[in-house]
């Protein structure tokens, strides 16, 4: 059975999968960052390729690490579909750092 997600997390990926720009960068700290394969990336360039421009979407298969760490199978219009790796820094109810890459 997968764990249960951090709530702030939970908020994340349903942001995410609604596509919800507002809610989606509320939980983040105005200082947040990010990386992509072990590459940093501009957060807001990447977010509006990979989530929003291009409708991605999160279905998760487990969650490891307090709620905090999963993997999901991610799918976009740019990429396809693709197994992927999830780690989020949380301080004071918000994400001060993701970071995401191929599983």
């Amino acid at each position: 059975m997968t764990a249960p997600l951090n709530p702030v997390v939970e908020k994340f990926v349903t942001a995410l999968n609604e596509h919800d720009r507002d809610r989606f960068y509320g939980l983040l700290t105005e200082d947040a960052t990010m990386s992509d394969d072990g590459v940093e990336r501009n957060l807001a360039q990447w977010t509006d390729s990979e989530v929003f421009d291009s409708n991605g979407r999160m279905r998760i298969e487990d969650v490891v690490d307090g709620g905090t760490e999963l993997v999901a199978d991610y799918t976009n219009t740019r990429w396809g579909s693709m197994r992927t790796n999830w780690r989020f820094m949380v301080r004071d109810d918000k994400i001060f750092r993701f970071e995401t890459g191929q599983a």
